[in-house]
């Protein structure tokens, strides 16, 4: 077994998809399509940043609130957990946030990284931050996400890029992804693969 460490994605891959950005680009006036909103929020004034900031945080609380995991998840970090392959969550959202999922649903992640510790997904930073951190390599590394973020961060790594395919837009990103699950159960399968 050449894997020692899977890296998750939170919301849409651990979790069920709930977050709905453009519906909160639009609470904070932004038009839908103005780019990834933590990237728009960099370049807010001070004033509109502390708004956006709030309207974020509300979602996100209401994320916590109404996350539910995605199917096969929890037996997925426990099997990964018995394999003694380290979990680790790279998230643009925060680390107590993720903490706070990981004690509703009563599951572990060896360590987490978030938006506040250095340059978010798609920069690589995150994958090789959890890969030092396991003192593993990225090649060594699984890296799981619904969105193109969490396929670039790991392919600029140098980590295997594991797109979960989670609604109708998932299959843009397919080619990006050295391979593509429907279920976190089947990377159990991936990782007896390779």
């Amino acid at each position: 077994m050449n894997i020692k460490a899977v890296i998750f994605d939170l919301d849409g891959t651990i979790t069920e998809p709930f977050l709905n950005f453009d519906r909160i680009r639009e609470e904070i006036g932004l038009p839908a399509d103005t780019g990834p909103l933590l990237e728009v929020m960099e370049r807010m004034n001070p004033a509109e940043r502390k708004k956006a900031e709030k309207i974020l945080y509300k979602y996100e609380q209401a994320a916590i609130e109404h996350s539910t995991l995605n199917k096969g998840a929890a037996q997925t970090l426990k099997r990964l957990s018995q394999m003694k392959i380290h979990i680790g969550v790279l998230t643009r959202n925060t680390r107590s946030n993720a903490s706070a999922v990981a004690k509703k649903h009563n599951i572990k992640f060896d360590a987490i990284v978030d938006r506040d510790d250095g340059p978010v997904k798609p920069d690589p930073f995150g994958v090789k931050r959890l890969c030092e951190h396991f003192k593993v390599k990225p090649q060594q590394t699984l890296v799981v996400g619904d969105y193109l973020f969490d396929l670039q961060c790991a392919k600029a790594a140098g980590a295997i890029a594991v797109l979960m395919k989670n609604n109708e837009k998932s299959e843009q990103f397919s080619r990006f992804a050295d391979f593509t699950i429907d279920s976190l159960t089947k990377i159990i399968d991936i990782i007896n693969k390779i």
